[in-house]
Parts: structure tokens; sequence; C-alpha cells
């Protein structure tokens, strides 16, 4: 596959981590022509990947007919549709430098849990590919502590695994292909302090506790308002898959106001909704909010509306049309937009190599951009944009 031009994306990412995102490096300009496709926009996806090898298709030679399985955290939000197109590009791109038709095609298959980010779910998917015997599994592993002996049942079989999004200690990973979290969680530290005049009380809102996406994200950003911000302080973290104990607190506190006669609150009908706004409640002199992924913060966002509290600054992770909305109408003051595309694409390589026993890169950088208002229609962003 030629490489193309690159895009400024892979300058920010390294102006990013390089300056402490203190600025950005001016774009590069697009270059004229008839380069102006869809297809051309999603190369700017791929050219950011670090290792440049992880953005070419070319040198891996598959046998006829290899299967591949890549399994997300889900296969429904806008992000993990973006990383199954960025894997299966990847396939028609082995497939024509292969020359592989029919039958001989390479298969790509993405699965992933149908409701939200289930562990059990994604656990008995992992069970069903491997017993495909595939050539190499790529997964997002929602819960870091799960899958060891799946794991342990693949290394027996001779199938490699790569992680990508969200990783685990476990050894026998060959590769991470990810985003850079704990430079993002440093990110949105730095982006709502400034939001907030480096002043005043925060919270965070991470989508769970289990993943090394999200314990990552969470660590950076805290460091770093400890260390830089001394003005500032951070009384909530809330992680998002502890909605059963918060239901307990809130309705044990709501039970015990209820006057005789009244009927009582059941913690199981405690939504993720009134766990925030409790929160919110309890803590009303937060300004400004974090939220570590895109499920979260439109959790958030909900509530912020219902409670009128709009004028909470947020810096949220993660892109899609809700965010992008949100950011349009003021109630986002910036995004952190991972690159699912080119975390799909790289997925794929890195599985296919390590089938081949090519050997791999430990991490695999696939980058993000900082996406505001200003910003957001700027030729090179939106090209970014999913």
């Amino acid at each position: 596959m030629k490489r193309k031009w690159q895009v400024f994306f892979s300058v920010i990412c390294i102006a990013v981590l390089c300056s402490s995102c203190s600025g950005a490096a001016e774009p590069a300009k697009k270059p004229s022509g008839n380069e102006n496709t869809k297809e051309d926009a999603k190369q700017g996806n791929l050219d950011v990947l670090t290792p440049v090898a992880y953005s070419d298709a070319s040198g891996i030679d598959l046998e006829p007919g290899s299967y591949i399985s890549i399994i997300g955290k889900n296969n429904e939000s806008e992000f993990w549709k973006e990383v199954e197109a960025g894997a299966q590009k990847a396939a028609e791109d082995l497939n024509e430098e292969l020359g592989y038709k029919g039958e001989d095609k390479i298969k790509v298959n993405f699965s992933g849990p149908s409701k939200g980010e289930n562990v059990e779910d994604q656990i008995n998917i992992l069970d069903e590919e491997l017993a495909r015997n595939p050539a190499a599994v790529g997964i997002a592993i929602i819960d870091s502590n799960a899958c060891g002996v799946q794991f342990d049942l693949a290394a027996e079989n001779g199938i490699p695994i790569i992680a990508f999004d969200s990783g685990s200690d476990y050894k026998g990973i060959e590769a991470m292909c990810s985003a850079d979290n704990m430079a993002i969680g440093k990110m949105g530290a730095m982006k709502l302090a400034s939001a907030m005049k480096e002043q005043g009380e925060a919270a965070v809102f991470v989508h769970d506790k289990e993943s090394t996406s999200g314990k990552l994200r969470e660590e950076s950003f805290v460091k770093e308002m400890q260390e830089k911000y001394p003005q500032m302080t951070i009384p909530v973290v809330y992680h998002m898959d502890d909605l059963e104990e918060m239901a307990k607190v809130i309705a044990e506190e709501r039970n015990a106001e209820k006057k005789e006669g009244e009927e009582g609150i059941l913690a199981e009908d405690i939504t993720q909704a009134e766990a925030i706004a409790y929160l919110l409640e309890k803590n009303p002199n937060i300004k400004g909010c974090f939220t570590t992924n895109a499920e979260t913060t439109q959790q958030l966002l909900e509530v912020l509306e219902e409670t009128d509290k709009e004028d909470m600054a947020v810096i949220a992770v993660d892109g899609g049309a809700e965010q992008m909305k949100a950011l349009e109408d003021g109630r986002v003051n910036g995004l952190i937009v991972q690159n699912p595309y080119g975390m799909g694409y790289a997925a794929v390589i890195a599985a296919s190599r390590a089938s081949l026993g090519m050997g791999n890169e430990a991490f695999v950088d696939t980058g993000f951009i900082w996406v505001t208002k200003e910003n957001l229609n700027d030729e090179n962003i939106a090209g970014m944009l999913y």
C-alpha cells in the first residue's frame, strides 16, 4: 500500500507529548488535486501510526484463507464501528497486497458485546473465537484482570494475542495498539485547569475501574492536577461501574429521610444519572469535570442539563456525533479525540505479524488530537473525526 501525504495530526501528537500540550505545530498543507476523497481522509488516520510499519500491509505474507479475530468492548457505538472499519480496511489492503481473491481472501472478523462493556459477554466471545482456531486474536480488554484462562489456552494452541485500546499485565500479549492514555489524562488536567482558571473543585467521571485505559487516564489526570495546580482539588472520582455501591448509599440516605408511611426506595432502581446528580449535589462547589469516554460524557451532559448546571466546564475524551454537537453548543469545552480507525488497522497488522512470528513493537501509538469549537471545522481536524 503506497503511503500518501501525511496530515498534521502526527505533528500535533508529537507536540502534545513533547511540549506538555502547551501548543500545537502549524498544520501541514494538504496536497492539491483529487485527494479530497473519503479514502484519502482516512489515510490520515493511518499516517499518524507509530511505528509507521503498522500503517502498511506490505511484507506480510499470510497464508490464503487466514482468519483473524478482532474483539472490541462493544459492537454498537461510533467508536467501535470506526475500529471495525479500520480493521476491515487492513484486511482489504492485505488481500490486495497478496493478490488473494474468493476463498483465498484473508478474513478479519470484528465482534464485541452487544449490551455495553460486559465482561462476561466478552469472555464468551473470546471462547467462541478461540474455538475457530484463528491465526491471531486482537482484543480490547474490558477487565484487565480477566481473560487469563483464555489467554493461556490460546498460548497452548499457538494462537498469538495482541491488545488494543485497553490491555492487561498478561505477559503473553505480544503488542499493545492504543493512544498514550497517560498523555490523555495529562492533557485532560491541563485543559480543564485552563478552563477553570487554575482554581476550584473538579470531578472525574471514569468509564470503569477495571480497564487499563480508565486506570491510566485517571491516574495521570489526578497526578497532573496535584503536581501542577495547587489551587485546585478533586473531591469526586467516580467510576461508572461503581453504580451498585453508590445506589446503596443513595437509597439508604433517601429512605432515612422519608416520613412514616412513605414507600421506600430500592437501590436497584437508582440510575446512573441519579448517581451523578447525587455526587454533584453533595459537592456544589464543583465547577469542572473530566470524563474519560463518550458514554460517560453523555451521561454527565444529560445530568447537567436536567440540573441546570450547564455552565460547568467539561473536558471529554472521544468524539462521535453527540460529542461534536455538544462541542458546537458549548456544553463541552474541548474533546480529546482518539483514532479508533487507525487503532483497528494497527490491531490487524500487529495480529498478522504475530501470527507469522515477525515480531512486534511492545507499544504501537495510534495517537489523539485536541478538538475545540474553534478548530472543529478545520480541514485537517475534520478529516480525523468520526
